[in-house]
């Protein structure tokens, strides 16, 4: 383990291979952390950038969504598209980009609850508001027939994946 930042990699010049950025790159989707990235990066190595998302084309994802998105402010998330302005670099080439889906199952409690929990604005947020979220996740359980009364849940998710290529 390494103490570091995305602008300053505890790395020496063209020693890594692959750098991946999971759940990550939207709060340092800047050029300096691209140049950073580059300067570690061998020539030829590859930048690898992965969110899971929800799958909001699900309606009752949807208004989980909505009720995590009403709280979001402006906090770097994947879902704004911003951390996109990053590219193109001119030492990377084009970024490549595929989807895959999937579902994560397990309680509810667990897979929603403190899934919801865990998103940086809402555990940042006072306690009764955190409160106030979790009613209203229970309220959406409680109104979706998929959802209600179950033991076991699946979130469905989709995995987007982009890498770029080291250029130079």
């Amino acid at each position: 383990v390494l103490e570091g930042s995305a602008e300053a990699l505890p790395l020496k010049d063209a020693s890594v291979d692959v750098l991946v950025c999971a759940q990550a790159f939207h709060w340092f989707a800047h050029r300096a952390a691209l140049e950073e990235i580059h300067r570690v990066l061998k020539p030829g190595g590859k930048l690898a950038l992965v969110w899971n998302l929800r799958d909001a084309r699900v309606p009752w994802v949807a208004r989980l969504d909505a009720i995590v998105n009403a709280l979001q402010a402006d906090t770097p998330r994947y879902y704004t598209g911003a951390w996109r302005q990053a590219f193109p670099h001119p030492g990377f080439g084009p970024l490549q980009e595929q989807h895959f889906t999937q579902g994560h199952s397990g309680t509810p409690e667990d897979v929603i609850f403190n899934r919801v929990r865990s998103t940086s604005f809402i555990a940042a947020l006072p306690q009764a508001e955190r409160e106030a979220v979790d009613r209203q996740i229970a309220a959406l359980i409680d109104s979706e027939p998929q959802l209600r009364g179950k033991a076991q849940v699946t979130v469905p998710y989709t995995t987007a994946a982009f890498y770029c290529i080291r250029q130079g």
